[in-house]
């Protein structure tokens, strides 16, 4: 038998217990909010140091060098092609603005490209190029080099006008897949890849630098924010305040 000391000190840790709780929830529904409210006000700081005025066609017909009409499978290797838009679609758009040709950079590899190829260049020859991408799923199977180097002959003689190296090369693409080192731009593996495009006077489209918002400190931080709210990563720099 308790007294009662013992009654109300057991009933003030219960209700204590309980108030915690209550703080708690209340304190990530709260952050949860204020996450909300971050991604509704992120706003990147134009890095643009000139007059800019708006166009809405060209005087003279010109040439799209960069869009990404469809966008293969870069990472995941299963050859399939998603596509933005068909070519009904697109064409009156280009006519309206005066764009002659647009090159689609993101073309895929293997059955994706022959996709994209069917779809664009081929029907369209003279209003589309497509490029073709790597086939970086392979990267640590035997042969990879030569095999990589095989399938950009291929893609020429298919008709891919080019070659696309999305930022995977550099930020993503790892010796074991998702986990390892990252894979250096400079690897010897890739260099058959790059003789053969040279030989085959394929131009390749590659990431050189990143734009000057990416190194300012306010604009890393709210870029961090968003995509830590948008896709729930863990952001990979523990050093980094937010």
């Amino acid at each position: 038998m308790i007294d009662r000391r013992q009654l109300w000190a057991q009933i003030s840790r219960a209700v204590a217990g309980a108030v915690a709780v209550a703080e708690t929830l209340a304190a990530r529904k709260k952050a949860s909010g204020e996450q909300a409210a971050t991604a509704q006000r992120f706003s990147p700081k134009s890095m643009l140091h000139t007059k800019v005025t708006l166009l809405p066609k060209a005087r003279y017909a010109l040439i799209d060098f960069h869009t990404h009409i469809t966008r293969g499978d870069d990472l995941g290797g299963t050859e399939t092609l998603k596509i933005g838009g068909q070519p009904g679609q697109i064409i009156p758009y280009m006519d309206e603005r005066n764009i002659r040709m647009m090159v689609n950079l993101t073309g895929g590899y293997g059955r994706g490209l022959e996709q994209a190829l069917a779809l664009l260049s081929r029907p369209h020859p003279d209003r589309f190029v497509v490029f073709t991408q790597p086939w970086w799923s392979r990267l640590n199977e035997p042969g990879y080099a030569q095999f990589q180097a095989d399938q950009i002959e291929r893609a020429h003689k298919a008709g891919a006008k080019g070659i696309k190296i999305l930022k995977t090369l550099g930020l993503y693409l790892r010796e074991d897949g998702k986990t390892g080192k990252l894979v250096k731009v400079d690897d010897p593996r890739f260099d058959p890849m790059w003789e053969t495009a040279g030989a085959l006077k394929m131009p390749i489209a590659i990431h050189t630098s990143d734009p000057e918002a990416f190194f300012c400190r306010g604009s890393i931080q709210r870029a961090l924010r968003r995509i830590a709210e948008s896709s729930r990563l863990v952001v990979p720099w523990p050093g980094l305040s937010l």
